[in-house]
């Protein structure tokens, strides 16, 4: 079987639509759809099936797409095998992180990287961990969290190493009533107003979980994803607020840990699988993990 039309083939299981794996390729959509015909020929069963004004993998097709990730990262070993013999970097590793992250890690993980001979290209994405699938279509390393109460992010197609546990504490301004207290349980908070992140988001969902545990519903008034936006509204009184506590820079918040209740977020790396195997995405996989642990003294 070609490997271009392998590499579509994935393309089309990571994008969803052929307009869409067009564009990512910079090839035109029938050129897209005459290639994947032809590994259908090659294949000898049907790959694709109508799903409304969609195409779907069919079980054949999702089985092939499992064996293309391994022919492809197998390439993709050899190409840097190859590199490795010449004066040639040892390649580019394209690297997704989300933002409060990317300036926890990513200037460190860069520092570590200087003298390797690798290009890190970052690239923050202000997105959940629902959206690593995708994510990994662009890039060969993706940085994700996730609340310490879900579920790992995994899937048949991608492997997942977790990195460090950072605690989400309370913050407050300084003239709040609690704010000399050493910690605060939750349910003196039941008449607060809140400041969350949006849905889907490890802040908002311990929310949601220590909600769950305490009793307690809160009155949710803003949604930000910006935490230095959320400590501005902070500091100004409008609202009290769950951030990361690596996160937490104005100097004038006051930062308490919740008593009764555990609270943090997961930091995880995601890689297609045998990513690991090419020396570039693991030196840099490595400079993560190094990272991490001397941040937060709480990796996992």
């Amino acid at each position: 079987m070609n490997a271009e039309r392998l590499r579509i083939l994935r393309e089309l299981a990571d994008r969803g639509t052929v307009g869409a794996v067009a564009t990512a390729l910079s090839l035109t959509p029938s050129a897209v759809s005459q290639q994947l015909k032809l590994l259908a020929r090659e294949a000898g069963v049907p790959l694709l099936e109508p799903d409304g004004r969609r195409l779907r993998l069919t079980d054949a097709g999702a089985a092939l797409v499992l064996r293309a990730d391994e022919v492809l990262a197998a390439l993709d070993r050899a190409s840097a095998e190859m590199a490795s013999y010449s004066a040639s970097p040892r390649g580019r590793v394209r690297v997704a992180l989300f933002p409060s992250g990317a300036a926890l890690l990513l200037p460190g993980v860069l520092d570590r990287m200087r003298e390797s001979g690798t290009r890190v290209d970052a690239s923050d994405e202000d997105l959940p961990a629902s959206s690593v699938p995708a994510l990994l279509a662009d890039y060969d390393v993706v940085l994700t969290h996730r609340d310490e109460r879900a579920a790992a992010t995994a899937a048949p197609r991608i492997e997942v190493r977790a990195l460090m546990r950072e605690p989400i504490d309370l913050v407050l301004p300084p003239e709040h009533a609690l704010a000399k207290q050493d910690s605060v349980d939750l349910r003196q908070l039941a008449d607060e107003q809140w400041i969350s992140v949006r849905g889907g988001f490890p802040v908002d969902d311990v929310l949601l979980s220590v909600a769950a545990a305490t009793g307690v519903r809160p009155r949710v008034i803003q949604r930000i994803n910006d935490f230095r936006v959320t400590e501005e509204l902070v500091a100004r009184g409008h609202g009290v607020a769950l951030m990361p506590r690596f996160a937490v820079v104005h100097p004038g918040l006051v930062r308490l840990p919740l008593s009764g209740v555990r609270a943090g977020r997961i930091y995880e790396l995601a890689t297609r699988p045998g990513a690991h195997a090419l020396a570039a995405v693991a030196a840099v996989v490595d400079a993560f993990v190094e990272e991490a642990a001397g941040v937060s003294g709480d990796a996992v």
